[in-house]
């Protein structure tokens, strides 16, 4: 399993003047740190409306001068949103080969479909339609990556024949991924052979086993890759902090930690009451039912408490040697790769930076001497 710097760009209030550049600088500093430190590679997301959690909405602009300040650290869409009208298919060809372009090949592209009330009900968009509007998303970029001229027409896009510029360097195009946070979600992902990024957060790496198993039967499922190849691979996230002593990493992340949640877990659960707008059945979404019952549940409370989900290992939190233990539960339970989200809101950032050379130096060489092993091992079988 590998290590990968994941960031939505918090900028908590009050929101001083310069903050937010503040907050993209040091993100930027994180990414290229992170590099040196050996990680695999830096994710970010594309949200809209959510003030204070994420001000990642343009996202392909942080991927560009991260690519220009690095050479090896792999860049990912984590995600793109998907639905009609967030980004046309054709628009998100071109950023993602022209970002592929830049990086000399780096690129990691992730699609999705958001599920906040805020950013679907902001742009007009009915949720039930999004997961057929990913489908033919993502299956139109490929189409546009992998044909000299292309012409698609679908229920929400269509383009006459056109050539459709540039074209990504890695061949037949960047490894494509999906996320998802429902169970029949994994299962679709794993059909439609595309890599997984599972977005549980606060549960600990054992409660995975459940959706990786289910992901992998879609995946024997799979008759019609949306990609022209399968990417098997999957990505899990944990709320991320590295120091000294694990009483240590506890102090500087938990009133983070919490704060993230406590925000976060009620923007998903609104879009139960928006989603029985179009119809009364959740549907797809039926998911956030249980998150709105546990925002609910948490009004008028403190909300979560940080002993508890740390207790279960639903924090990749604590000193290097609890990290690396927390680390090796992320690989038993099938994770190829883990987003380290190391600022869940304002923890500081030299704070950060030691985390991750902290993870750098003494977790990631044991991850990477463990995969050089089974390699070898693979080889002698071979």
């Amino acid at each position: 399993m590998k290590l990968a710097l994941f960031s939505e760009v918090p900028v908590p209030k009050p929101w001083t003047a310069g903050k937010e550049q503040q907050k993209f600088q040091e993100t930027i500093e994180q990414a290229v740190f992170a590099e040196k430190m050996g990680f695999h590679s830096f994710w970010s997301v594309e949200h809209h409306f959510l003030e204070e959690m994420s001000h990642s909405s343009n996202p392909e602009i942080l991927y560009g001068a991260i690519a220009a300040l690095t050479t090896t650290l792999r860049i990912g869409y984590g995600v793109r949103l998907l639905p009609k009208p967030y980004n046309h298919p054709v628009r998100s060809a071109e950023s993602v080969a022209t970002l592929d372009n830049i990086s000399n090949g780096r690129v990691e592209f992730g699609g999705g479909r958001s599920a906040t009330r805020l950013e679907l009900e902001g742009f007009g968009i009915n949720p039930h339609e999004t997961r057929e509007m990913q489908e033919e998303a993502m299956r139109a970029m490929v189409g546009c990556w992998t044909n000299d001229e292309y012409e698609f027409q679908g229920k929400y896009w269509s383009m006459p024949r056109r050539t459709v510029v540039p074209r990504p360097v890695q061949a037949p195009h960047p490894p494509m991924w999906c996320a998802s946070s429902s169970l029949d979600g994994h299962f679709e992902i794993g059909k439609m052979g595309l890599g997984l990024l599972s977005f549980a957060v606060a549960v600990p790496p054992e409660s995975l086993h459940e959706k990786i198993a289910t992901y992998r039967n879609g995946l024997a499922a799979c008759d019609n890759p949306v990609g022209a190849t399968v990417n098997s691979r999957i990505a899990v996230m944990s709320l991320t902090h590295c120091a000294e002593t694990t009483e240590q990493a506890k102090e500087e992340s938990a009133w983070s930690i919490c704060k993230y949640l406590n925000h976060s877990f009620p923007l998903y659960g609104a879009l139960v009451d928006y989603a029985r707008q179009f119809q009364e059945n959740l549907g797809t979404f039926s998911y956030t039912e249980n998150i709105k019952k546990q925002s609910d549940a948490n009004r008028g409370t403190p909300g979560f408490d940080f002993e508890q989900i740390w207790g279960a290992g639903g924090a990749f939190v604590g000193g290097p040697e609890h990290c690396l233990e927390l680390a090796l539960r992320y690989e038993a339970s099938g994770a190829d790769l883990l987003f380290c989200l190391a600022n869940t809101w304002d923890i500081p950032h030299d704070k950060v930076m030691r985390s991750i050379e902290l993870l750098g130096k003494h977790v990631i060489p044991v991850l990477n001497e463990r995969e050089e092993k089974a390699a070898k091992q693979q080889t002698r079988a071979a």
